[in-house]
């Protein structure tokens, strides 16, 4: 980097530093570390914590020895253990002998549990009293603690074994007679989650509850950590800016100043894969071509048939991937979701194919043309309606990223089936057209 542009690019990386991190993200890592290395390690450091792990954890071993000590002195808990789970196990060690003994036994800690679950998500940022604690002296220690860190809206109350025995509310402790035990005033019916729970039950459930935080335990029902729920749901929403940006073949990591190198090598191959779609939908109707040599008009409402699948299609699959991202579809009910989709895809299709038929009728004159239009109506938008929800669930099943451009298989789907299905009742139809 020009020694001229450096004092504009710390003012960037100090003002913005999320939006740096994600244009470094855009570039090759050697570019990216050659950015960091002339930065103040300060900057540096700041911006690395907004790095996505993988990236972070491809640059962190070529880091100069000055910066690598300020990037993990800075170290988030949860943001290291991310990291480090992309390390090598050598790697990682070297980069733990570096952090201070409690940051390197909490991350440590979080490793244990396998990736996407509570306690991989959770932050041991929370405030537990004894449950033989008096309410006037829970009160002064949580004015102590307000002077280093943000007043909780909970606060968790275990017994002597770390057990999780209940929660109160800062407005309910105030309240409260000060000479009362917390064992006598918080409320016992406390909801946690395990620290194994799979991070998406842990979202449903957050979705239903609509804490403000959830306690984590483990086996033994003792609290070990918390999960801020906007947190979580900014997780959530992340998740659904990028799986709309791979539902139609954009990289779920583009961003609108992207380098354009980088959009485009994220959008060329699923182009080519689209390409390759067209030319199959087109070898449909080339099957056909003598027919529409013979019957012009049908090339007419060949886009029309098409195109209102694709539409509808679209819609399912869009209600359908919004229940994914907020988990509101179990497993049990995949099949139930598909013939719902499917049945409001065939009744769609009985009421769009009876209007589009009698506008074919009386624009053409000819009522058996209507009837073609409006039953290859009928089929391609019950097509539409499976296929928009079962693109999505079946990729799930199978271990793939439902949002992986379904909008461009969906859209081959209704493409193909309609060509098929207008002019396979035209072929049954061919006498009365003429």
């Amino acid at each position: 980097m020009p020694t001229t542009l450096l004092p504009l690019a710390e003012k960037y990386f100090e003002k913005d530093p999320v939006s740096a991190a994600h244009s470094l993200e855009s570039m090759p890592e050697d570019r990216a570390l050659a950015i960091l290395k002339v930065l103040a390690p300060r900057l540096s450091a700041k911006v690395f914590t907004h790095l996505q792990p993988h990236f972070a954890a491809g640059l962190l071993a070529d880091l100069p020895v000055q910066l690598f000590e300020e990037v993990v002195t800075h170290l988030d808990p949860l943001h290291g253990a991310a990291l480090f789970s992309h390390l090598p196990v050598q790697a990682r060690d070297l980069v733990l002998a570096k952090l201070p003994q409690k940051t390197k036994d909490r991350i440590r800690e979080l490793l244990t549990f396998p990736v996407n679950t509570a306690g991989r998500m959770m932050s041991v940022s929370f405030i537990a009293f004894w449950d033989d604690l008096s309410v006037e002296e829970a009160v002064q220690r949580i004015r102590t603690l307000s002077h280093k860190k943000e007043t909780p809206f909970y606060a968790y109350v275990v017994d002597k074994k770390n057990h999780l025995v209940g929660v109160i509310n800062m407005r309910d402790l105030l309240l409260s007679d000060p000479g009362a035990l917390l064992s006598h005033v918080a409320r016992k019916d406390v909801f946690a989650v395990n620290a194994l729970t799979d991070r998406e039950e842990v979202i449903r459930l957050s979705n239903q509850r609509r804490f403000f935080a959830l306690p984590v335990v483990d086996a033994e029902n003792r609290l070990v950590g918390v999960i801020d729920t906007g947190l979580l749901l900014h997780g959530v929403q992340e998740d659904a800016t990028e799986d709309f940006q791979k539902m139609v073949g954009a990289g779920g990591d583009e961003r609108v100043f992207s380098p354009v190198g980088f959009s485009l090598r994220k959008r060329l191959p699923w182009l080519h894969v689209n390409l390759a779609t067209a030319f199959l939908a087109a070898f449909v109707v080339g099957l056909f071509q003598g027919l529409i040599a013979k019957i012009t008009v049908l090339a007419v409402f060949l886009p029309v048939v098409a195109g209102q699948g694709g539409n509808a299609g679209a819609q399912s699959l869009a209600v359908v991937m919004r229940g994914l991202v907020l988990r509101e579809i179990p497993f049990e009910k995949a099949w139930q979701l598909i013939s719902r989709e499917t049945v409001i895809g065939v009744v769609n299709g009985i009421v769009i194919g009876a209007v589009t038929a009698g506008i074919t009728w009386l624009w053409q004159g000819n009522p058996f043309l209507g009837l073609v239009v409006g039953l290859a109506m009928l089929v391609n938008l019950a097509i539409a309606g499976f296929s928009g929800a079962a693109i999505p669930v079946a990729m799930k099943a199978i271990g793939l990223d439902p949002a992986q451009c379904s909008n461009i298989i969906l859209t081959t789907i209704t493409d193909v089936m309609g060509f098929l299905a207008f002019l396979g009742f035209a072929v049954l139809f061919q006498n009365y057209l003429v």
